[in-house]
């Protein structure tokens, strides 16, 4: 219900069209009254990627729910995909029973929409290790690092590096953490908004002069 309360607001307050960037939960969508345009930050966050060595690297979901980003985000790198089968117990509390997929001895770049609390992260880290991961970059858009979250993802012996966006001011005192713009992503999609050019076609394959050759997943079909 606070999604649609605030889309109420925005379209009160007299907007009449809304850009967002990754909402969490797509059907967000049908509570606006106006056009929404919905940007992705996958190809920026593929690029950051791209700029190191992939070799023996598999993108992993904290859960099945986020499988068909995670699924376009690997084919834009080349890469396989996994999955972790997650149980939320409580805001902080979530529990990991499985992964799905093949991850044994191979370097997991985990992708995510957000990380608030980190409780999720880290237990997909150890259920990762249980698995045979050597170590774990770590990815998302929104970067709320709330409560213990910095602590636990800086101090994580496995995560070599958090990647994330400035959809959200990034917390003080974590110089290691990797930050990538989508100021520019929004400039393009406003400047196609203002000329009625097409802003859905930003996206056409994410980034069709990096993205490789398309592979079958084994998350095909899941999520929609």
């Amino acid at each position: 219900m606070g999604g649609k309360l605030v889309a109420d607001l925005i379209a009160t307050a007299g907007v009449d069209r809304v850009i967002t960037m990754n909402l969490h939960a797509p059907q967000v969508h049908g509570f606006f009254s106006m056009p929404v345009d919905h940007l992705t930050s996958l190809g920026i966050l593929a690029d950051h990627f791209r700029e190191g060595d992939l070799t023996g690297s598999v993108v992993v979901s904290p859960d099945l729910g986020n499988a068909k980003d995670a699924t376009q985000f690997s084919r834009l790198l080349g890469l396989p995909v996994a999955a972790g089968s997650k149980k939320r117990l409580g805001d902080d509390r979530v529990v990991i029973d499985s992964i799905v997929g093949d991850v044994v001895g191979k370097r997991a770049i985990v992708l995510d929409d957000e990380i608030a609390t980190g409780g999720s992260i880290v237990e997909l880290m150890d259920r990762l290790a249980e698995h045979g991961v050597t170590e774990a970059a770590v990815a998302c858009t929104h970067g709320l690092f709330a409560g213990r979250a910095v602590e636990r993802l800086r101090s994580h012996p496995m995560i070599t590096e958090v990647v994330t966006t400035d959809t959200v001011p990034a917390p003080a005192g974590w110089p290691a953490l990797r930050v990538r713009s989508v100021a520019g992503l929004f400039a393009e999609a406003i400047k196609r908004i203002h000329e009625g050019e097409s802003v859905s076609s930003l996206f056409d394959g994410v980034d069709p002069t990096h993205a490789p050759p398309r592979q079958r997943s084994l998350f095909d079909g899941v999520g929609g």
